[in-house]
Protein backbone atom coordinates (compact mmCIF):
# COMPACT_ATOMS: atom_id res chain seq x y z
CA UNK A 1 0.00 0.00 0.00
CA UNK A 2 2.82 2.41 0.89
CA UNK A 3 4.58 1.70 -2.41
CA UNK A 4 1.33 2.36 -4.29
CA UNK A 5 0.82 5.69 -2.51
CA UNK A 6 4.44 6.70 -3.14
CA UNK A 7 3.99 6.07 -6.87
CA UNK A 8 0.75 8.05 -6.89
CA UNK A 9 2.38 10.91 -4.99
CA UNK A 10 5.23 11.07 -7.51
CA UNK A 11 2.68 11.64 -10.30
CA UNK A 12 0.82 14.52 -8.60
CA UNK A 13 2.86 17.39 -10.14
CA UNK A 14 2.33 16.05 -13.67
CA UNK A 15 -1.38 15.49 -12.99
CA UNK A 16 -1.75 19.07 -11.71
CA UNK A 17 0.09 20.46 -14.73
CA UNK A 18 -2.08 18.52 -17.19
CA UNK A 19 -5.30 19.35 -15.32
CA UNK A 20 -4.35 23.04 -15.27
CA UNK A 21 -3.71 22.99 -19.00
CA UNK A 22 -7.04 21.27 -19.67
CA UNK A 23 -9.19 23.42 -17.40
CA UNK A 24 -7.30 26.75 -17.59
CA UNK A 25 -8.20 27.25 -13.92
CA UNK A 26 -6.11 26.48 -10.84
CA UNK A 27 -9.19 25.80 -8.71
CA UNK A 28 -10.85 23.49 -11.23
CA UNK A 29 -7.52 21.74 -11.82
CA UNK A 30 -7.02 21.12 -8.10
CA UNK A 31 -10.55 19.72 -7.81
CA UNK A 32 -9.96 17.49 -10.82
CA UNK A 33 -6.67 16.15 -9.44
CA UNK A 34 -8.27 15.56 -6.03
CA UNK A 35 -11.11 13.60 -7.65
CA UNK A 36 -8.57 11.65 -9.69
CA UNK A 37 -6.48 10.76 -6.63
CA UNK A 38 -9.57 9.83 -4.64
CA UNK A 39 -10.77 7.53 -7.41
CA UNK A 40 -7.32 5.97 -7.91
CA UNK A 41 -6.82 5.27 -4.22
CA UNK A 42 -10.33 3.94 -3.69
CA UNK A 43 -9.94 1.66 -6.72
CA UNK A 44 -6.31 0.68 -6.28
CA UNK A 45 -7.33 -2.97 -6.57
CA UNK A 46 -8.21 -2.33 -10.22
CA UNK A 47 -4.67 -1.19 -11.10
CA UNK A 48 -2.84 -3.91 -12.96
CA UNK A 49 0.87 -3.17 -13.19
CA UNK A 50 1.01 -4.03 -16.90
CA UNK A 51 1.86 -0.42 -17.67
CA UNK A 52 3.07 2.67 -15.88
CA UNK A 53 1.08 4.10 -12.98
CA UNK A 54 1.33 7.53 -14.60
CA UNK A 55 -0.64 6.44 -17.68
CA UNK A 56 -3.36 4.89 -15.49
CA UNK A 57 -3.69 8.10 -13.48
CA UNK A 58 -3.78 10.26 -16.62
CA UNK A 59 -6.55 8.03 -17.98
CA UNK A 60 -8.59 8.49 -14.79
CA UNK A 61 -8.02 12.25 -14.83
CA UNK A 62 -8.96 12.55 -18.50
CA UNK A 63 -12.14 10.50 -18.03
CA UNK A 64 -13.17 12.67 -15.08
CA UNK A 65 -12.48 15.81 -17.12
CA UNK A 66 -14.56 14.55 -20.06
CA UNK A 67 -17.43 13.56 -17.75
CA UNK A 68 -17.37 17.02 -16.19
CA UNK A 69 -17.40 18.65 -19.64
CA UNK A 70 -20.46 16.62 -20.63
CA UNK A 71 -22.23 17.54 -17.39
CA UNK A 72 -21.43 21.25 -17.73
CA UNK A 73 -22.50 21.20 -21.37
CA UNK A 74 -25.89 19.78 -20.39
CA UNK A 75 -26.33 22.27 -17.53
CA UNK A 76 -24.97 25.36 -19.27
CA UNK A 77 -22.51 27.82 -17.78
CA UNK A 78 -23.58 30.13 -14.97
CA UNK A 79 -21.48 33.03 -13.76
CA UNK A 80 -22.29 35.81 -11.32
CA UNK A 81 -22.07 39.29 -12.80
CA UNK A 82 -19.55 40.50 -10.25
CA UNK A 83 -17.18 37.68 -11.32
CA UNK A 84 -16.75 39.20 -14.78
CA UNK A 85 -13.46 41.06 -14.86
CA UNK A 86 -13.02 44.50 -16.32
CA UNK A 87 -11.25 44.53 -19.69
CA UNK A 88 -7.52 44.74 -19.24
CA UNK A 89 -4.66 45.69 -21.52
CA UNK A 90 -2.32 42.85 -22.40
CA UNK A 91 1.33 43.17 -21.45
CA UNK A 92 3.46 44.58 -24.26
CA UNK A 93 6.21 41.96 -24.02
CA UNK A 94 6.38 39.97 -27.28
CA UNK A 95 7.05 36.68 -25.49
CA UNK A 96 3.99 37.13 -23.31
CA UNK A 97 1.87 38.04 -26.31
CA UNK A 98 3.06 35.01 -28.27
CA UNK A 99 2.36 32.74 -25.31
CA UNK A 100 -1.10 34.23 -24.81
CA UNK A 101 -1.82 33.87 -28.54
CA UNK A 102 -0.75 30.21 -28.43
CA UNK A 103 -2.89 29.55 -25.34
CA UNK A 104 -5.92 31.09 -27.06
CA UNK A 105 -5.23 29.03 -30.18
CA UNK A 106 -4.97 25.81 -28.15
CA UNK A 107 -8.33 26.59 -26.52
CA UNK A 108 -9.99 26.67 -29.96
CA UNK A 109 -8.82 23.16 -30.86
CA UNK A 110 -11.36 20.33 -30.76
CA UNK A 111 -11.12 18.45 -27.42
CA UNK A 112 -9.55 15.30 -28.90
CA UNK A 113 -6.77 17.33 -30.56
CA UNK A 114 -6.22 19.48 -27.45
CA UNK A 115 -5.97 16.41 -25.18
CA UNK A 116 -3.47 14.69 -27.48
CA UNK A 117 -1.36 17.82 -27.95
CA UNK A 118 -1.16 18.55 -24.22
CA UNK A 119 -0.17 14.98 -23.33
CA UNK A 120 2.68 15.07 -25.83
CA UNK A 121 3.84 18.69 -25.68
CA UNK A 122 3.15 19.54 -22.04
CA UNK A 123 3.56 16.22 -20.25
CA UNK A 124 6.19 14.71 -22.52
CA UNK A 125 4.46 11.35 -22.81
CA UNK A 126 5.59 9.11 -25.63
CA UNK A 127 3.19 8.64 -28.51
CA UNK A 128 2.45 5.10 -27.32
CA UNK A 129 1.73 6.25 -23.75
CA UNK A 130 -0.50 9.11 -24.94
CA UNK A 131 -2.39 6.76 -27.26
CA UNK A 132 -2.95 4.39 -24.31
CA UNK A 133 -4.17 7.23 -22.07
CA UNK A 134 -6.59 8.43 -24.73
CA UNK A 135 -7.63 4.89 -25.63
CA UNK A 136 -6.94 5.32 -29.35
CA UNK A 137 -4.63 3.60 -31.86
CA UNK A 138 -1.21 5.16 -32.39
CA UNK A 139 -2.12 6.26 -35.92
CA UNK A 140 -5.20 8.09 -34.64
CA UNK A 141 -3.08 9.90 -32.05
CA UNK A 142 -0.55 10.93 -34.69
CA UNK A 143 -3.35 12.15 -36.97
CA UNK A 144 -4.84 14.23 -34.15
CA UNK A 145 -1.42 15.71 -33.38
CA UNK A 146 -0.84 16.56 -37.03
CA UNK A 147 -4.21 18.27 -37.33
CA UNK A 148 -3.67 20.14 -34.05
CA UNK A 149 -0.23 21.36 -35.09
CA UNK A 150 -1.51 22.43 -38.52
CA UNK A 151 -4.41 24.30 -36.91
CA UNK A 152 -2.05 26.03 -34.47
CA UNK A 153 0.26 27.08 -37.30
CA UNK A 154 -2.72 28.50 -39.18
CA UNK A 155 -4.17 30.26 -36.12
CA UNK A 156 -0.87 31.79 -35.04
CA UNK A 157 0.47 32.54 -38.51
CA UNK A 158 3.55 30.40 -37.87
CA UNK A 159 5.12 28.87 -40.98
CA UNK A 160 5.70 25.12 -41.21
CA UNK A 161 9.06 23.79 -40.03
CA UNK A 162 11.79 24.26 -42.65
CA UNK A 163 12.24 20.51 -43.19
CA UNK A 164 8.52 20.17 -44.04
CA UNK A 165 8.39 22.97 -46.61
CA UNK A 166 8.73 22.17 -50.25
CA UNK A 167 11.73 23.61 -52.04
CA UNK A 168 11.14 25.32 -55.39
Amino acid sequence: MTEFLDEVEACVPALRRYARALTRSADLADDLVQDCLERAISRRGLFRPTGPMRAWLFTILLNLYRNDLRTRHRQGAMMPLDAIAEPATAAPQPGHLALAEMARAIETLPPEQKEALLLIALEGLSYAEAAAVLGVPLGTLMSRLGRARAALRLLTGTPAEPHLRTVK
